[in-house]
């Protein structure tokens, strides 16, 4: 009887002799595949980086990004443009709209109303930035920690092109998001915890708020583990994270080991980087059971942190919670922390809906800057505050003194960021006399993410994937960095 071994053998010789001639169109696909493989996957220092990519002294090793998802009223919020209360109920001038195609909101209306903020606005601080101080008070208490950039503009005016394109670089879905290529480029700093979270808050506005995909942290063609993780609000924080009754510890990781030993003798067999990746987040998952559950721990927090982010911290899947778990995760190494609040699309009532959003966020934005600067963390943590887009200074529907609604604008509007690199009491850059377009130093999308990149000392040319024949990039063929706001 022949042993297993021989029968093996005798089975590999008849099957490559059978298909000797599918093997050897295999191997040359393999030898240019590893071609293609060898230019795309760069060498990898040793917290999973691509080794020589810094080109430049970075100023921030992580991102915070606060995105305020459904498009927050630039006019109400920051663009201050007190003249345009003598124009209420003017038909916007053509030379201003200057041919711009409007969504299907509003194309349909006979006239578009000038619609002027309500609220009141104030200089803050010594940089004497505008801030609506009926709203954003704590906000403006911080505005000198802060570089307000009132000249983004993006093509997209519908949410999820717009979301996807500040995201990922690109309107159509299916790119690797912006946490996804930093920590390919950069690797994790945190042993226990992924280099890239996600946290989602739910706003509190009377509409009905337009969620968001997993698909704006999710990482495309790159390395599956360069995804973001999303924590739950509610259950596990991370789905599957705690044992199943009757399994410890120690069971769980004897099935971790075999696991891992199939998925080693697998990988060498088939080389397909995927295994390795399932690998990393097998071990990775392991390490979170312990660590996900300290993060949330918030109970051993001084009564000085609440006050500084508000009571609402203390309700897990609020804004302000977010807030600080997003300084937890700094402080253990987390690279990059995505949070999304969802409600800021304010089409038929502005003034019922914007106080309420802005309830949700301002003491907490404004607390996360402070307590950054307290712990010695600001300085290089970048902090990143807005949306997708800014809304129309013309109101959508009929206008009222103290009802107006707004349309999507993506033409000009604002954002802000803190920390990090970026100069502190800075406003950069200016739109016209109706918020409409940019007037001064304008930041397309693609140059805002050039110059993210350049504050964590990436290169934005040199960040590059091969995939399907050609090199990508998060910025694409397009993007500058912004050197005027760089501290």
């Amino acid at each position: 009887m022949l042993s297993p071994e021989s029968t093996a053998d005798r089975l590999n010789r008849r099957q490559f002799f059978e298909s000797g001639s599918l093997r050897l169109g295999s191997a040359a696909l393999a030898w240019m595949l590893g071609r293609e493989l060898a230019r795309s996957e760069l060498p990898r220092d040793g917290l999973g980086g691509i080794d020589g990519l810094r080109r430049v002294a970075p100023k921030a090793n992580r991102v915070i990004f606060l995105f305020q998802s459904g498009g927050p009223s630039h006019l109400d919020l920051y663009d201050h443009k007190p003249d345009l209360a003598k124009r209420f109920g003017e038909d916007l001038p053509p030379s201003v709209r200057g041919g711009q195609r409007l969504t299907g909101f509003t194309k349909g209306q006979k006239t578009l109303p000038v619609a002027p903020s309500k609220y009141r606005f104030e200089r803050f601080g010594e940089s004497g930035a505008w801030v609506n101080a009926d709203l954003l008070p704590h906000i403006g208490s911080v505005a000198d920690e802060i570089c307000f950039i009132k000249s983004i503009h993006s093509e997209a005016i519908n949410h999820d092109p717009a979301r996807m394109v500040i995201q990922t670089g690109h309107q159509l879905a299916g790119r690797p998001s912006m946490g996804s290529w930093v920590t390919y480029g950069l690797g994790n700093a945190s042993r226990d915890l992924p280099a890239f979270m996600v946290l989602n808050s739910h706003g509190s506005c009377k509409r009905t708020p337009q969620p968001v995909s997993a698909r704006l942290w999710g990482s495309g063609f790159l390395p599956s583990q360069h995804q973001g993780v999303k924590l739950q609000s509610t259950g596990d924080p991370v789905l599957f994270v705690s044992n199943p009754d009757g399994v410890d510890r120690a069971t769980q990781r004897r099935a971790m080991d075999s696991l891992a030993s199939l998925n080693a003798l697998k990988a060498a067999r088939a080389g397909d980087p995927e295994i390795d990746a399932r690998i990393r987040q097998y071990e990775m998952a392991f390490r979170m059971q312990a660590s996900v559950p300290e993060l949330l721990d918030i109970d051993h927090e001084p009564a000085e942190t609440f006050a500084l982010y508000g009571d609402d911290a203390k309700t897990r899947g609020t804004f302000a919670a977010n807030c600080l778990l997003a300084r937890r995760m700094a402080e253990r190494g987390v690279r990059f922390v995505q949070l999304y609040h969802v409600g800021w699309d304010h089409h038929q009532n502005v003034p019922r809906d914007l106080p309420l959003q802005c309830g949700d966020v301002d003491r907490a934005s404004a607390g996360l800057l402070v307590d950054l600067k307290r712990r010695g963390l600001l300085e290089d943590t970048l902090v990143i505050w807005g949306g997708e887009f800014g809304r129309t200074v013309f109101s959508q529907g009929i206008l009222t003194r103290d009802v107006y609604g707004r349309d999507h604008h993506g033409r000009c509007f604002t954002m802000w960021m803190a920390g990090g690199g970026v100069k502190p009491g800075l406003t950069w850059g200016a739109s016209d006399d109706f918020g409409y377009s940019v007037a001064e130093d304008g930041v397309h999308v693609h140059d805002l993410q050039a110059t993210i990149l350049h504050l964590l000392g990436i290169d934005h040319t040199q960040l590059t994937y091969r995939f399907q024949g050609r090199e990508y990039r998060l910025t694409d063929i397009h993007g500058e960095v912004v050197r005027g706001i760089l501290a």
